[in-house]
C-alpha cells in the first residue's frame, strides 16, 4: 500500500471507525504469523509509530473497560440523600446489625424495624441470638421511656428502661434514639462537609455493586488517621441505592482500621402508611 506521507495520520484524520478497524487488521495479522515473516529492518518505523499512537488515542477515547459515567460528588450525594428522607413519614425495613462492644465484634442481628415521623421506632428481632425481642420507643410517649420484651427467660415480663441507661444500652454503640437512617446519614454527612472545608477529606467511587436485590454505588470515605482530629471515625465505606438515594449498607472503621459497625437496611420500603397500631404496645401482632 502507497502512503501519502511519511508522518502518520492522527486519530481525527482516521476517524474512530477508520482507527479501530486498523487496529484490529494489525492485531489479526500479529495473531496468523504474517509479522513472522518480516525483518524488523523491514518493518517502518511510521507503522509503529502509528500502531503506538492509534492504541493510545483509542483507550483514552473510548477508555480500558473501567466505568466512565458521571462522578459522584461527596457533599452532593449526601444533600441528596437528606432531601430524599425529608420526603419519607415512614419506612420498613429488615435492619442488620453488627457492631464491636469493648474491642470484640458481636453476632450479627437481624431485625424487623418500623420507623415514623415524629420519631417513633419498633424493632422486632427475628433471628438469633435475640429471636423475638421487641422494642418500642416513641418521643414523648410512655414518659420518653423504652418498652422492651425480652427474649428466653426475660421475654416473660415487659420492662421500661431510660434508653441511654446501662441496661438499655448493653450490647450497643448507640442509643435508640440515634437509631434510624435519618441519624446514619446525619452522621456521615457532618463528617464529610467537615473533611471538605479542612481539606482532609479522601473519596473514592468504585464500581456499581447488587445489595439486597438493589443497585447500589460503592463509596469510600477517608478521613485522617487520627482520633483527636474529632471526627467520627477513619474509614467509612457505603452503597448508595441509586434509585432511592439513600444508603442501604455502611461499615464504618476506627483508626486502628477495625470493622466498628456494619448496618444493612435490606427491603427498604418507603412511605409505608404505617400508622399508630404500628407503634403500639396494643398492636395483637406484639407481645408487650
Amino acid at each position: 500500500m502507497t502512503e501519502k506521507s511519511s508522518n502518520p495520520q492522527t486519530f481525527h484524520e482516521l476517524g474512530p471507525a477508520s482507527g479501530i478497524k486498523q487496529i484490529c487488521r494489525l492485531l489479526e495479522q500479529i495473531q496468523n504469523g504474517m509479522f513472522s515473516q518480516l525483518t524488523t529492518a523491514r518493518l517502518r518505523r511510521s507503522n509503529i509509530r502509528k500502531i503506538v499512537s492509534l492504541s493510545l488515542l483509542f483507550t483514552v477515547a473510548f477508555g480500558t473497560g473501567a466505568k466512565a459515567g458521571k462522578k459522584i460528588d461527596p457533599e452532593r450525594w449526601i444533600n441528596e440523600a437528606v432531601a430524599a428522607l425529608a420526603q419519607v413519614d415512614n419506612y420498613r425495613a429488615i435492619f442488620h446489625k453488627q457492631e464491636r462492644i469493648e474491642g470484640k465484634l458481636m453476632e450479627e442481628e437481624t431485625v424487623l424495624f418500623k420507623f415514623k415521623r415524629p420519631f417513633k421506632v419498633y424493632m422486632k428481632w427475628i433471628k438469633d441470638p435475640y429471636k423475638v425481642r421487641e422494642l418500642l420507643y416513641a418521643e414523648g410517649w410512655n414518659k420518653n421511656l423504652l418498652m422492651v420484651h425480652g427474649s428466653g427467660i426475660t421475654g416473660i415480663v415487659t420492662v421500661n428502661l431510660d434508653p441511654r441507661g446501662s441496661l438499655a444500652m448493653k450490647g450497643s454503640r448507640h442509643p435508640i434514639n440515634d437509631s434510624g437512617l435519618d441519624h446514619l446519614v446525619k452522621v456521615i454527612g457532618d463528617n464529610v462537609r467537615r473533611g471538605i472545608k479542612g481539606g482532609e477529606l479522601e473519596f473514592r467511587e468504585a464500581d456499581e455493586e447488587t445489595v439486597y436485590g438493589r443497585r447500589t454505588q460503592q463509596l469510600e470515605i477517608t478521613l485522617p488517621r487520627d482520633k483527636t482530629r474529632g471526627y467520627y471515625s477513619h474509614r467509612t465505606r457505603l452503597n448508595l441505592d441509586l434509585e432511592k438515594k439513600v444508603p442501604i449498607k455502611v461499615q464504618i472503621y476506627d483508626w486502628d482500621n477495625n470493622l466498628v459497625e456494619d448496618y444493612g437496611y435490606e427491603d427498604l420500603k418507603l412511605n409505608m402508611n404505617l400508622t399508630d397500631a404500628d407503634f403500639s404496645p396494643k398492636n395483637p401482632q406484639y407481645r408487650f
